[in-house]
């Protein structure tokens, strides 16, 4: 398939931090219709240079996708993969020995001509929205969302917290998997290829200082707008202006048209016809190492083992 897009929009704003440490490839400045990876990080606050791995990290894995095209134009898992492993590297090769080491989320999303191959890594979120279906049926429009790597999604997915007592969760910050430099074994990507693609669509990426103020539902309102794509990116940020304490970054790329070819394979009906959201569960090779199993009998309950494993291994302080 042919993915055209519209004029992609992107803001950066540091909210109520000293310093910025999220990080959009390409430059917000110079993007363009014809670009086709979009990249955003978000360093990990409370070690040193989250802002120098945020850059790094984008910058090594935009620059290398950019420059090593699939030659058919179809990019598999392997070839992100390989891509991954580069800005791994370059990480490594910032890494000045220090006992914080620095670190970053990763979210990115590839058009391409299989689809939209959509991977993360950390707390930093992908939307693929579809304002025409919220109209038809008053949901959002979300048809693909990203799991969070994070301690408090771990806990909603086990029943140990509610949606509601996650929304003022004490640690709300503390991530389970971050891209950092010299790790012993390197955190995957959780990989998704979209292959449901529709003129009028968003793919929208953000940090977790986004997510402070926006709401799915909010986010989906602000997409079906009868206005212009410009309009809809401020009031994205006009939402978190003022009241977000975090960084706040944020891609949003429209899709244009889509071009069906001969060599197309048709895809059974997805989520997206349910009007469903999707939302991509890791693989049992990808999961995160703390298994949250039922604990014996005296080892007390799951929720205070896991806190011991991460607030020893992957508090990020932010």
């Amino acid at each position: 398939m042919k993915i055209s897009i519209l004029q992609p929009k992107a803001f950066k704003e540091k909210g109520r931090r000293d310093n910025q440490e999220d990080f959009l490839w390409p430059s917000p400045e110079q993007v363009t219709v014809a670009n086709r990876v979009f990249i955003l990080c978000d360093g990990m606050g409370g070690h040193d240079n989250g802002e120098v791995a945020s850059y790094t990290a984008a910058t090594a894995l935009g620059t290398y996708l950019t420059a090593h095209p699939a030659p058919d134009g179809v990019l598999t898992k392997p070839m992100f993969e390989a891509a991954l492993a580069v800005a791994y590297d370059a990480l490594d090769k910032i890494d000045t020995g220090a006992s914080k080491k620095p670190g970053t989320t990763l979210t990115c999303i590839v058009v391409h001509r299989g689809g939209v191959l959509a991977a993360h890594i950390g707390d930093s979120r992908i939307y693929h929205i579809r304002p025409s279906l919220a109209t038809h049926t008053g949901r959002s429009g979300i048809i693909y969302q990203s799991e969070d790597h994070s301690l408090v999604n771990q806990l909603l997915r086990i029943g140990e917290i509610t949606e509601e007592e996650a929304a003022d969760f004490p640690q709300k910050n503390v991530i389970t998997r971050a891209m950092q430099p010299h790790l012993e074994r390197r955190h995957k990507a959780d990989i998704y290829n979209i292959t449901d693609v529709k003129p009028g669509d968003y793919f929208f990426l953000c940090s977790d200082g986004v997510l402070e103020q926006l709401t799915n539902d909010l986010l989906g309102e602000i997409l079906r707008r009868n206005v212009p794509d410009e309009e809809k990116l401020q009031a994205i940020r006009m939402v978190c202006e003022g009241k977000t304490r975090d960084n706040h970054s944020c891609w949003l790329v429209p899709i244009a048209e889509v071009q069906l070819e001969a060599t197309d394979v048709p895809t059974l009906p997805d989520a997206a016809d349910d009007a469903a959201v999707l939302t991509c569960r890791p693989s049992e090779e990808t999961e995160v190492e703390a298994k949250l199993d039922a604990p014996a009998e005296g080892e007390g309950c799951r929720i205070c083992a896991f806190f011991k494993h991460f607030f020893s291994r992957h508090n990020d302080g932010k």
